[in-house]
């Protein structure tokens, strides 16, 4: 690695850091309600809208960096992006702020949908685990600093300046770019508008239906198998697909994507509920319990660093195999916690877990990148912020059914407050758990999928 190509990768990691430090925004979720006088349920739009954009656009700008080159839509994703922060601090009333996030979803999509790709270019391919390693790095950092930071930032500027932090960033990464070398194109320009739209639309639609209750969520639902089907069909008879579909016909492409999905559900629900546990039940203040989330990505720092050499040593599958338990055996354990459970070990294995989760991106992106041609790495890289993102959104709708199920019925039967949340989180853990690792079981049917001969 010479110190040209290390400069050129730090500039991509700069632009890339501005998606992993939307984190950043949960912590002004309080001062958003107080701005613009909300009740606590309509704060979801602000994640389902910024979540929709980037899923239905993702694997698009990663075709789109595959046929016009990873640093011009890198770039133009640094510059809507910008836009985006801009016009959401400068949001006069709610739905503003959510027109802007969701133009900060397009332009975050472009980002990340270039990124890797990109990063991967500035190196020869003997060199694609350890690139994928010092990216995963990156977006952990990422995810640990945005509470912390966030919760600074409102305190001493407002809600606006979780996004105003990150324009320097962004405009910071675009003025450099130049410094980057430019990856040779796919030879073939087409880009397939039709499939790009239904594309957009059925992951879209699918992620509302996920997300929105009743009626609504029927409707996206239908929505969302409609243009799938469609998808299939014009894809199977396309001379130029946007995603090769007879790559998921294989055990061996199709059960690590559907893995990743169930890593990051996994994960999320100690995101999802853990702060309540951690304040409400074992009394710690806000500050504490963001900490002590906080060691769950730093944990995915260290995995995704010790990722490069276990995949050069044992093989991408397997080290994502590991990934895969490490992070369920955390969720397993999480399910006994209660209010006398030692806050250190609930930390060491929160960090566990996430050493786990960077141990399985890496190694899963490198399996998915691999199985691509290079002139197509835009869309692999692309599928696996997509399986990231919907296994996040799935979490937090399915996550949260399951613990109001489970508290519902305990404080119906008379349960005190305190008693029926443990009720309802442990339901909503045990039954996570207990899914992935029905799942996790599935695929051993087909051990060659994990541990290859």
């Amino acid at each position: 690695m010479t110190p040209a190509r290390h400069r050129a990768l730090a500039i991509v990691l700069l632009g890339s850091v501005i998606a992993p430090l939307d984190s950043a925004v949960n912590a002004a979720f309080p001062a958003i309600n107080a701005a613009f006088a909300l009740d606590v349920a309509s704060i979801r739009w602000v994640v389902i809208s910024y979540l929709v954009a980037f899923s239905s656009c993702v694997i698009v700008s990663g075709r789109l960096g595959d046929l016009f080159g990873y640093r011009r839509v890198f770039g133009a994703g640094l510059l809507v992006s910008a836009a985006a922060f801009l016009a959401c601090g400068f949001a006069p009333d709610y739905g503003w702020l959510l027109v802007a996030r969701v133009v900060q979803g397009i332009g975050i999509a472009l980002v990340i949908g270039a990124a890797p790709a990109l990063a991967l270019s500035i190196y020869p391919e003997s060199e694609r685990t350890r690139v994928l390693a010092r990216f995963g790095a990156a977006f952990a950092i990422g995810l640990t600093v945005g509470p912390a930071a966030g919760g600074a930032l409102v305190d001493a500027f407002g809600w606006q300046s979780v996004y105003f932090a990150r324009v320097p960033l962004a405009l910071g990464a675009w003025l450099l770019l130049g410094r980057v070398p430019i990856a040779p194109r796919a030879s073939d320009s087409r880009f397939d508008i039709s499939g790009s739209v239904l594309l957009a639309t059925w992951t879209g639609s699918l992620l509302l239906g996920v997300a929105l209750p009743g009626f609504a969520g029927i409707v996206s639902g239908i929505l969302a198998a409609a243009t799938f089907a469609w998808f299939v069909v014009r894809e199977s008879r396309s001379r130029h697909p946007m995603i090769r579909l007879a790559l998921f016909r294989t055990a061996a492409f199709s059960v690590p994507n559907l893995a990743a999905v169930s890593v990051h559900f996994t994960g999320f629900i100690v995101f999802l509920l853990g702060p309540y546990l951690f304040v409400n039940t074992l009394g710690l203040t806000a500050q504490a319990a963001g900490f002590l989330l906080a060691l769950g990505p730093a944990g995915a720092v260290l995995g995704s660093a010790l990722a490069s050499r276990l995949v050069a040593r044992f093989g991408a599958r397997p080290a994502a195999f590991a990934g895969m338990l490490l992070n369920l055996a955390t969720v397993a354990v999480a399910s006994g916690w209660s209010g006398d459970t030692d806050i250190a070990a609930i930390g060491c294995w929160l960090a566990i877990g996430g050493l786990g989760i960077g141990l399985f991106q890496v190694a899963y992106s490198d399996l998915v990148i691999a199985a691509l041609p290079p002139e197509e790495r835009g869309v692999a890289s692309s599928l696996t912020n997509f399986t990231r993102t919907l296994g996040v959104v799935a979490c937090a709708v399915i996550g949260s059914a399951l613990f109001r199920s489970a508290e519902s019925q305990a404080l119906a039967e008379g349960a005190a407050a305190g008693a029926a949340f443990l009720e309802g989180y442990a339901f909503a853990f045990g039954s996570v758990a207990a899914g992935v690792g029905l799942f996790i079981a599935l695929t051993l049917l087909r051990p060659r999928v994990w541990f290859p001969r």
